[in-house]
Parts: C-alpha cells; sequence; structure tokens
C-alpha cells in the first residue's frame, strides 16, 4: 500500500485515501468531544442530579464512576477489539453504544438507573476511546501524524471548554431537571460520527487470529469494582465491611495480574513494563489525569454545594485550564513531529 515516490517520511502505510482523511479526523474528534463532554460537564451537573433525584452523595460519586469503571477496565479489550474486528467498525459501533447509553442516561428516573446507565456508557467509550487515536494513526502518515494529533486535541479540548460552560449557564437559566440535557447533547454529536466513518472511510484490516482476553477483562473489572465499592461506601457501609471490600478488589487485582503473566493473549502484557521509558509515561499519566479528575469532580460540587455558586459561576473557575490546552495542543503536536 506504500507509494514508492513518496517521501520516506511520508511512506508508513495507511488505509485512507488521502482526501478521506479529514473525515477520519472529524469522526475522532466529535466521537473523543461526547467523552471529554461527559467527564467535564458531569461534574457541574451533579449537584442538580442529587437534588432532581433524591440522590444521595455515596450515588452521586457512582454516577461518575461506574462510567471510569467500565471505561478503565475494559481500554485495553477495546484496543484489541479494534485489531481482531477493525479499527473503524469497532470505532462506529462503540459510538453508536455510547450514544444509545446517553439516551438512557437523559431518560433515567431513578438514581439507580442512572447509575446502569452509565456503566453502559463507560463500555461504549471503552471501544471509542482508543479507537480514536488508532484510527487517525491509521489514516495519516507518520510525517503528519502529529498534526493531525494536535488538531484532534485541540479541537477536542475546545469542546471540553465550552461544554461545562453551556451546561452551567443550562443548569442555571432552567433550573435542576435540565442535566437531563447535558446527556442529551451526546445525542447529535453521535449521529453525524458513524455516518460519516461507515459511508466515506475504507474498512482497514483485521488481525483475525487475534483474541481477546475475556477473563483478564473479567477480572480487572471485578478488582476495580470492589475496590471502588470499599473506597466509596456509603452512609449505611461500616468501616470494616469497607475495608474488607478494599482488600478483596486488592486480591482480585493479584489475580488479574497472575492471569496477565500467563496468558497467551494479555491484554496488558507485563513484559512492557519492562522498559523505564513506557513505565515512566504511564505513571506520569496517572499522575496526571488523577489530579485532573480530582479537580473536575470536587471543584464544582464544592463551590456549588459549599460556597453557594451557581453552576454557570463554577463553570468559569474551569475555563482557564481549558482554554491554555486548547490554545498550546495544536503547537505541541507541530513540535511532536
Amino acid at each position: 500500500m506504500s507509494n514508492t515516490s513518496a517521501p520516506q517520511a511520508s511512506a508508513a502505510p495507511t488505509f485512507c485515501p488521502e482526501q478521506r482523511r479529514v473525515y477520519v479526523l472529524i469522526a475522532a474528534i466529535l466521537a473523543s468531544s461526547m467523552g471529554f463532554i461527559d467527564g467535564s460537564v458531569v461534574s457541574i451537573a451533579v449537584p442538580s442530579i442529587r437534588a432532581d433525584l433524591g440522590a444521595t452523595l455515596a450515588d452521586a460519586q457512582w454516577v461518575s464512576n461506574a462510567y471510569l469503571l467500565f471505561l478503565s477496565s475494559l481500554l485495553l479489550i477495546g484496543g484489541a477489539a479494534g485489531d481482531r474486528f477493525g479499527v473503524r467498525d469497532v470505532f462506529a459501533g462503540g459510538i453508536a453504544l455510547f450514544v444509545v447509553a446517553s439516551l438512557a442516561c437523559a431518560l433515567a428516573p431513578t438514581p439507580v438507573l442512572l447509575i446502569v446507565a452509565r456503566a453502559v456508557q463507560g463500555l461504549g467509550a471503552a471501544l471509542m476511546v482508543p479507537s480514536s487515536l488508532a484510527i487517525i494513526a491509521k489514516a495519516y502518515p507518520k510525517a503528519e501524524r502529529g498534526r493531525a494529533i494536535g488538531l484532534w486535541a485541540a479541537a477536542s479540548s475546545l469542546t471540553t471548554v465550552m461544554g461545562p460552560v453551556l451546561g452551567g449557564l443550562v443548569l442555571t437559566w432552567l433550573g435542576d431537571w435540565s442535566w437531563r440535557v447535558v446527556f442529551a447533547i451526546n445525542l447529535p454529536l453521535g449521529a453525524i460520527a458513524p455516518v460519516m466513518l461507515l459511508g466515506l472511510v475504507p474498512r482497514d484490516s483485521r488481525a483475525a487470529d487475534r483474541k481477546l482476553d475475556v477473563v483478564g477483562g473479567l477480572l480487572a473489572t471485578a478488582g476495580l469494582f470492589l475496590m471502588a465499592l470499599g473506597l466509596t461506601g456509603g452512609t449505611d457501609t461500616q468501616t470494616l465491611q469497607a475495608m474488607l471490600l478494599t482488600l478483596a478488589g486488592l486480591v482480585v487485582v493479584g489475580g488479574f495480574l497472575f492471569w496477565e503473566r500467563r496468558a497467551g493473549n494479555p491484554m496488558m502484557p507485563l513484559s512492557l513494563f519492562r522498559s523505564v521509558s513506557f513505565s515512566g509515561a504511564q505513571g506520569l499519566t496517572f499522575a496526571l489525569y488523577f489530579a485532573l479528575s480530582a479537580i473536575t469532580f470536587f471543584l464544582p460540587m464544592t463551590v456549588i454545594t459549599g460556597w453557594g455558586a451557581s453552576a454557570a459561576e463554577a463553570a468559569l473557575l474551569l475555563l482557564p485550564l481549558g482554554i491554555a490546552i486548547t490554545v498550546l495542543s495544536a503547537f505541541a503536536g507541530r513540535l511532536a513531529d
């Protein structure tokens, strides 16, 4: 598939013709925007969700936890599924599942059903998120890849910035019930991307011999669920029970690591961590996203419930961070090239 007359820096094979690469980039931006908007706007909407549905603080935490649990535990399987079944098809399927779950979130009548719908959203995101960058990497040659990823990051950051601001204004003007509109925002975004992918982007190659590590995925999900349940707790949960749940989660995670070391097709090959560069990058990423997630979850809830600020005012607090990311992402992409 490579063109021998092209410069060597651009000789990496791609599955997408040059004139259609822009559609790949737009679809990736739309899909990523849904995930980023959900992460940033939901934190603004948590006080309204609690007021409208009568949810407890533990319920509110699980509205966030359910999504992150399934996203984080199944993310690697989602990436492997793209190799096995084709990145384009898995990407489109993940977007469709995410949109259906978003509609269920918008219509949820109880905290429990909202949490379940958020879990399904996490499953859709686990298929969608790794494919969004993978499909850009496959569509663009190496010499243009950094710029494309920079544009993806800048555009996604812009929607992440504007999402909470618009969501905060809606919640302030329309009242607590309008948290449902926050999830409905995903519907028009998600309707365009799969049509664009399936109609304009050719199907990429599949690794038919690639097997999915289902056992590893189940162990990771169970272990993280037990740990999150123990650490989250609730008003009727005793300290001893929380400690036992957390300990059980650690045991299951240990079982996950044991399985990954012996599985024929592990979702997380432990040999990768022998690389200092790889391990350092994972540690840095963990620290950065740990801090970012803590800020975006606790800061809006603190200023709204503790300081009496409006949702719009809380959204403005996150604006400088988002603007900085938006402005610098494209520049950083060019530096990477």
